[in-house]
């Protein structure tokens, strides 16, 4: 029995249809009544988006099937990356660990127990940043879970031992990628472009957080615990949102099945790795592309 229930950070804007699904979701997990849930809500941009937002906020108010409903109701617009990471930090103000999500993630009725096992197990392994849920859609075969080096965006959990480590000057983790000699595997080997969008985030053509989180995790050689079945689906590529179209590229099967966590060496998985790179050169040179705006995705309300 798990004893050590994460909280859930949930962020969110604009998109109701999106927002309803995910919470469904979150309720079809078992844990989900023994969660507290944190659900901070962004404030309209524009007139344009007022209405919608309105109709979010509404909704949320009938929120129930939680241990408890907190909701914080921004008074002007954060955008994404400063929603996010003052979300996470407030939280972990209250508590040494949380789940995070955002408003167009659809889950696993497993999400939540992997979550918690995972984070109730590497809790107080140094090495290990964070927890994720979601799995590229490789043909071949993976661990039941496995470490790769770094973080990631799209469902994940840490504690506050790791976002310590979270640097927000993106030309600090530029210059000690360059310093250490770590572009090339910062880039996963060649194959996808982290350094680029680290570039833009200090150019200010871009906002994101995922990319510096990213960064601070690879910089202090910490890892990250992923699954070997997706736990978490992306339901915004579908045309509805900013910076994302109709892209199926990340579409995965959401496991319908119980993960097998235990305890492994914390050290990066080569045949996972190996997976993963395989994956992004078979579909170069377009999925640069679509990998980019995966990572857009993360810094981005839709």
């Amino acid at each position: 029995m798990i004893t050590n229930i994460s909280p859930i950070a949930l962020f969110c804007f604009k998109r109701l249809h999106h927002l309803k699904r995910v919470i469904n979701a979150l309720k079809a997990n078992s844990l989900s009544k023994a969660s507290n849930l944190y659900i901070f809500s962004d404030a309209s941009r524009n007139s344009e988006d007022r209405l919608d937002v309105e109709k979010v906020r509404e909704y949320l108010r009938t929120i129930t099937g939680f241990l408890k409903v907190n909701i914080i109701e921004r008074k002007h617009n954060f955008g994404l990356s400063q929603s996010i990471i003052s979300g996470v930090s407030e939280v972990l103000e209250i508590y040494d660990h949380v789940i995070v999500i955002e408003d167009d993630l659809e889950l696993s009725p497993y999400f939540l127990t992997y979550m918690n096992e995972a984070l109730n197990l590497y809790q107080d392994i140094p090495q290990v940043a964070s927890i994720h849920g979601y799995t590229l859609p490789v043909k071949a075969k993976l661990p039941s879970t496995f470490f790769l080096k770094g973080a990631d965006c799209w469902g994940w959990g840490t504690w506050k031992r790791a976002w310590l480590t979270f640097e927000k000057e993106g030309i600090v983790l530029l210059q000690k990628l360059e310093k250490q000699g770590l572009i090339s595997a910062f880039d996963f080997g060649g194959v996808i472009g982290n350094t680029q969008m680290l570039k833009d985030q200090i150019a200010a053509k871009n906002d994101s957080w995922a990319i510096r989180w990213h960064a601070s995790c690879f910089l202090n050689k910490m890892l990250t615990l992923h699954p070997g079945k997706s736990l978490v689906r992306n339901i915004g590529f579908d045309g509805t949102g900013e910076h994302c179209n109709t892209d199926q590229t990340y579409n995965t099967k959401l496991s319908d099945t119980a993960l097998d966590i235990k305890l492994q060496p914390c050290i990066e998985s080569e045949l996972s790795f190996n997976i993963y790179k395989q994956f992004y050169k078979n579909s170069k040179p377009i999925f640069i592309k679509r990998v980019l705006r995966k990572i857009k995705s993360c810094f981005n309300f839709k």
